[in-house]
Protein backbone atom coordinates (compact mmCIF):
# COMPACT_ATOMS: atom_id res chain seq x y z
CA UNK A 1 0.00 0.00 0.00
CA UNK A 2 1.33 3.53 -0.86
CA UNK A 3 1.42 6.08 2.21
CA UNK A 4 1.18 9.60 0.63
CA UNK A 5 3.36 11.67 2.24
CA UNK A 6 4.86 14.99 1.28
CA UNK A 7 8.18 13.44 0.05
CA UNK A 8 5.96 11.15 -2.43
CA UNK A 9 4.02 14.68 -3.76
CA UNK A 10 7.43 16.23 -3.84
CA UNK A 11 9.00 13.43 -6.64
CA UNK A 12 5.70 13.14 -8.45
CA UNK A 13 5.78 15.08 -11.84
CA UNK A 14 5.01 18.78 -11.70
CA UNK A 15 1.86 20.02 -13.03
CA UNK A 16 2.34 23.13 -15.37
CA UNK A 17 -0.62 25.24 -16.07
CA UNK A 18 -2.03 24.91 -19.60
CA UNK A 19 -0.38 26.67 -22.54
CA UNK A 20 -3.17 28.98 -22.95
CA UNK A 21 -3.22 30.25 -19.09
CA UNK A 22 0.53 30.79 -19.30
CA UNK A 23 -0.05 33.15 -22.67
CA UNK A 24 -3.11 34.99 -20.68
CA UNK A 25 -0.84 35.58 -17.99
CA UNK A 26 2.36 36.71 -19.19
CA UNK A 27 0.48 38.60 -21.60
CA UNK A 28 -1.73 40.25 -18.80
CA UNK A 29 1.46 41.30 -16.51
CA UNK A 30 3.03 43.02 -19.74
CA UNK A 31 0.49 44.84 -20.93
CA UNK A 32 -0.29 46.09 -16.97
CA UNK A 33 3.36 47.36 -16.55
CA UNK A 34 3.60 48.53 -19.92
CA UNK A 35 -0.01 50.61 -18.85
CA UNK A 36 1.68 52.03 -16.01
CA UNK A 37 4.81 53.44 -17.03
CA UNK A 38 2.90 54.55 -19.56
CA UNK A 39 0.57 56.47 -17.36
CA UNK A 40 4.12 57.58 -15.64
CA UNK A 41 5.39 58.89 -18.77
CA UNK A 42 1.95 60.67 -20.00
CA UNK A 43 1.18 62.61 -16.79
CA UNK A 44 5.04 64.20 -16.95
CA UNK A 45 4.36 65.79 -20.19
CA UNK A 46 4.11 69.50 -19.93
CA UNK A 47 0.83 71.00 -21.67
CA UNK A 48 -1.04 69.71 -24.15
CA UNK A 49 0.84 67.68 -27.18
CA UNK A 50 0.79 65.20 -30.09
CA UNK A 51 2.82 63.01 -28.27
CA UNK A 52 0.98 63.27 -24.82
CA UNK A 53 -2.82 63.04 -26.36
CA UNK A 54 -1.14 60.04 -28.33
CA UNK A 55 0.24 58.49 -25.29
CA UNK A 56 -3.21 58.87 -23.60
CA UNK A 57 -4.93 56.95 -26.33
CA UNK A 58 -2.53 54.05 -25.90
CA UNK A 59 -2.69 54.04 -22.27
CA UNK A 60 -6.66 53.31 -22.59
CA UNK A 61 -6.15 51.07 -25.14
CA UNK A 62 -3.99 49.03 -22.98
CA UNK A 63 -6.52 49.55 -19.93
CA UNK A 64 -9.77 48.10 -22.14
CA UNK A 65 -7.29 45.12 -23.48
CA UNK A 66 -6.23 44.25 -20.24
CA UNK A 67 -9.79 44.67 -19.05
CA UNK A 68 -11.21 41.99 -22.04
CA UNK A 69 -8.37 39.84 -20.98
CA UNK A 70 -9.28 39.44 -17.60
CA UNK A 71 -12.41 38.38 -18.63
CA UNK A 72 -10.90 35.90 -20.34
CA UNK A 73 -8.87 35.02 -17.65
CA UNK A 74 -11.79 34.54 -15.28
CA UNK A 75 -14.23 32.11 -17.90
CA UNK A 76 -10.64 30.55 -18.70
CA UNK A 77 -9.76 30.02 -14.55
CA UNK A 78 -13.76 28.75 -14.69
CA UNK A 79 -13.74 26.35 -17.17
CA UNK A 80 -10.43 24.31 -16.48
CA UNK A 81 -8.47 22.93 -12.99
CA UNK A 82 -5.08 25.00 -12.15
CA UNK A 83 -2.34 23.00 -11.30
CA UNK A 84 -2.21 22.11 -7.50
CA UNK A 85 0.59 24.07 -5.17
CA UNK A 86 3.29 22.25 -4.39
CA UNK A 87 2.83 19.89 -1.97
CA UNK A 88 5.98 21.21 0.25
CA UNK A 89 3.88 24.38 0.62
CA UNK A 90 2.88 25.59 3.59
CA UNK A 91 -1.03 25.93 4.08
CA UNK A 92 -0.65 29.71 5.02
CA UNK A 93 1.27 30.27 1.91
CA UNK A 94 -1.57 28.37 -0.15
CA UNK A 95 -4.03 30.85 1.05
CA UNK A 96 -1.48 34.00 1.06
CA UNK A 97 -0.96 33.02 -2.51
CA UNK A 98 -4.95 33.04 -3.09
CA UNK A 99 -5.42 36.15 -1.91
CA UNK A 100 -2.86 37.60 -3.41
CA UNK A 101 -4.52 36.15 -6.69
CA UNK A 102 -7.59 37.50 -5.91
CA UNK A 103 -6.20 40.67 -5.09
CA UNK A 104 -4.70 40.87 -8.49
CA UNK A 105 -8.03 40.04 -10.34
CA UNK A 106 -9.92 42.53 -8.48
CA UNK A 107 -7.35 44.95 -9.41
CA UNK A 108 -7.15 43.87 -13.28
CA UNK A 109 -10.88 45.13 -13.55
CA UNK A 110 -10.92 47.84 -10.87
CA UNK A 111 -7.81 49.98 -12.43
CA UNK A 112 -9.22 50.29 -15.95
CA UNK A 113 -12.87 51.00 -14.58
CA UNK A 114 -11.56 53.84 -12.84
CA UNK A 115 -9.70 55.04 -15.38
CA UNK A 116 -12.92 54.95 -17.79
CA UNK A 117 -14.45 56.54 -15.04
CA UNK A 118 -12.15 59.27 -14.99
CA UNK A 119 -11.87 59.48 -18.29
CA UNK A 120 -15.77 59.87 -18.60
CA UNK A 121 -15.87 62.07 -15.85
CA UNK A 122 -13.42 64.37 -17.76
CA UNK A 123 -15.88 64.51 -20.65
CA UNK A 124 -12.81 63.04 -23.16
CA UNK A 125 -14.50 59.80 -25.19
CA UNK A 126 -12.72 56.65 -24.94
CA UNK A 127 -12.06 55.39 -28.81
CA UNK A 128 -10.82 51.78 -28.72
CA UNK A 129 -7.79 51.63 -30.82
CA UNK A 130 -9.34 54.28 -32.65
CA UNK A 131 -11.97 52.78 -34.20
CA UNK A 132 -14.42 51.74 -31.21
CA UNK A 133 -15.86 54.36 -29.23
CA UNK A 134 -17.02 53.17 -25.99
CA UNK A 135 -20.23 55.03 -24.63
CA UNK A 136 -20.26 57.58 -21.74
CA UNK A 137 -22.40 55.90 -18.96
CA UNK A 138 -22.86 59.58 -17.96
CA UNK A 139 -22.35 63.46 -18.55
CA UNK A 140 -18.62 64.27 -17.11
CA UNK A 141 -18.04 67.47 -14.72
CA UNK A 142 -14.96 69.08 -13.03
CA UNK A 143 -15.89 67.57 -9.76
CA UNK A 144 -16.74 64.20 -10.95
CA UNK A 145 -13.31 64.10 -12.76
CA UNK A 146 -11.59 65.60 -9.83
CA UNK A 147 -13.61 62.83 -7.81
CA UNK A 148 -12.03 59.85 -9.81
CA UNK A 149 -9.02 61.57 -10.42
CA UNK A 150 -7.38 60.06 -6.91
CA UNK A 151 -9.10 56.95 -6.82
CA UNK A 152 -7.49 55.25 -10.75
CA UNK A 153 -3.97 57.18 -9.59
CA UNK A 154 -4.03 55.18 -6.33
CA UNK A 155 -5.24 51.77 -7.17
CA UNK A 156 -2.85 52.24 -10.09
CA UNK A 157 -0.26 52.50 -6.78
CA UNK A 158 -2.19 49.48 -5.08
CA UNK A 159 -1.92 47.20 -7.66
CA UNK A 160 1.79 48.20 -9.25
CA UNK A 161 2.15 47.27 -5.10
CA UNK A 162 0.53 43.79 -5.32
CA UNK A 163 2.60 43.17 -8.54
CA UNK A 164 5.98 43.47 -6.94
CA UNK A 165 4.71 41.83 -3.69
CA UNK A 166 3.36 38.34 -6.78
CA UNK A 167 6.64 38.82 -8.14
CA UNK A 168 8.62 39.01 -5.42
CA UNK A 169 7.47 36.08 -4.03
CA UNK A 170 7.27 33.59 -6.85
CA UNK A 171 11.37 34.94 -7.29
CA UNK A 172 11.52 34.19 -3.40
CA UNK A 173 10.21 30.59 -4.29
CA UNK A 174 12.40 30.00 -7.11
CA UNK A 175 15.68 31.12 -5.83
CA UNK A 176 15.32 31.03 -2.38
CA UNK A 177 12.79 27.85 -1.52
CA UNK A 178 14.40 26.26 -5.29
CA UNK A 179 10.48 25.07 -5.39
CA UNK A 180 8.22 24.42 -8.37
CA UNK A 181 5.63 27.46 -7.74
CA UNK A 182 7.33 29.90 -10.57
CA UNK A 183 8.01 26.81 -13.04
CA UNK A 184 4.59 26.15 -13.08
CA UNK A 185 3.75 29.11 -15.05
CA UNK A 186 6.96 28.80 -17.29
CA UNK A 187 6.66 27.18 -20.14
CA UNK A 188 8.68 24.13 -20.82
CA UNK A 189 12.38 24.57 -21.94
CA UNK A 190 14.03 21.74 -24.43
CA UNK A 191 16.58 19.67 -22.72
CA UNK A 192 19.80 20.94 -24.68
CA UNK A 193 21.79 18.10 -23.53
CA UNK A 194 20.08 15.58 -25.81
CA UNK A 195 20.28 18.09 -28.92
CA UNK A 196 24.35 17.50 -28.96
CA UNK A 197 24.32 13.63 -29.06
Amino acid sequence: MLVLTRTNFRKAPMQRYSKTAMLLHWLVAILIIAAFFLGLTMVDIKGFSPTKLKYYSWHKWLGVTVLLLAAVRILWRKATVPPPPPASLPQWQVKAADAMHYALYFFMFAVPLSGYLYTTAANVPVVYLGLWQIPALFEGTPELKEFFKPIHYWLNMAMAAAVLAHAGAALKHHFIDRDDVLKRMLPKLPDLSKLRN
